[in-house]
């Protein structure tokens, strides 16, 4: 039976290989060790960072696709209040079919969020390949030769930690390694919490409330907290070299969103009302008319009324009489 994966990941693999051993050749060129753990930790960055940057058009795409889910918001809670309350199959198949053809009518997928993770998924089981062959001394698929690919894999971090080992490995070694299960266990919470706070930043000031008021936004909000934990578990299974591109992933997706979220809110967000207080402020925000508004009216803030108890209620109508 061939080997289905292998035959997918055999290009992934090759460009992935020569991304790393370019920039290995680079950092080695200006005088790095090209053994040493941080010349290849920097090259995993340098390979982050190339994939990032072609995600670039898909993660454009993506805003578009949530600006489009904006606009539909409002036709989607018709649906919603249309079928609530009515649980028998029947009114659930016509609400899913409903919801469907809005979809298609307008071009919209309420998944789309999660499609830079979905494609960046092969680049990252083929690192995970290209490390474990590494990690025996193999020669690669491309240009990751015996000799580079020993070098990868022996490479140390700290000079204790191995790229290619992972927590799990370490604690069923004989003896266990302590430092490399401090050191993995410390990229697993940094990689969890920085895939958590990106998706938490999404949520709680890029959506509006029309978007937050939909039915899909529910089981969207469930994947994306979901997302982070999956991590969380799974991680202690991963070599180190792959949690350091995740980890690089994470940290340029919450920069990006930033700024996104900073400088292209969506409307009706609380982004998007702080960024229009700030053009306030400037005198640089302009009305539909052309005229320049000089402040932003922001919602009152109400005081909750704290509970009085019975003595003291007594107390203060007796002091009114």
């Amino acid at each position: 039976m061939p080997d289905i994966i292998g035959t997918v990941l055999w290009p992934i693999k090759w460009v992935i290989e020569l991304i790393l051993v370019a920039f290995h050749s680079l950092f080695t060129a200006i005088g790095m060790n090209p053994s040493d753990g941080l010349t290849w930790v920097l090259s995993i960055v340098g390979l982050t960072v190339v994939v990032r940057a072609a995600l670039i058009p898909i993660f454009v795409r993506q805003i578009k696709n949530q600006r489009r889910m904006l606009e539909v918001a409002p036709q989607l809670k018709k649906i919603q209040d249309k079928y609530k309350g009515k649980k028998d199959q029947f009114s659930r198949e016509a609400m899913s079919r409903e919801t469907m053809e809005l979809y298609k009518k307008t071009g919209t997928n309420p998944l789309s969020s999660c499609l830079p993770l979905l494609l960046q998924m092969p680049i990252f089981f083929g690192l995970f390949q290209t490390l474990e062959a590494a990690a025996k001394s193999q020669a690669g698929v491309g240009p990751m030769s015996a000799q580079l690919g020993a070098q990868f894999g022996h490479a140390k971090l700290f000079g204790v930690a191995q790229l290619s080992q992972s927590f799990s490995g370490a604690l069923n070694a004989h003896p266990q390694q302590v430092a490399v299960m401090v050191i993995a266990a410390v990229m697993v919470v940094l990689m969890t919490g920085s895939q958590f706070f990106t998706q938490l930043q999404i949520v709680s000031k890029n959506m509006s409330a029309e978007t937050k008021a939909s039915p899909q936004f529910k089981q969207q909000r469930i994947l994306l907290y979901l997302l982070p934990f999956v991590f969380l578990f799974s991680g202690f299974a991963f070599p180190l070299g792959v949690m350091f591109y995740w980890l690089t992933s994470n940290i340029w997706t919450m920069v990006q969103q930033f700024v996104v979220i900073r400088n292209m809110p969506t409307p009706g967000s609380e982004a998007a009302k702080a960024r229009e207080a700030r053009l306030a402020r400037k005198g640089k925000l302009v009305n539909e008319e052309g005229a320049v508004i000089l402040s932003v009216e922001e919602p009152k803030k109400t005081q909750r009324e704290q509970p009085v108890g019975k003595n003291r209620a007594k107390k203060q109508s007796g002091g009114k009489k």
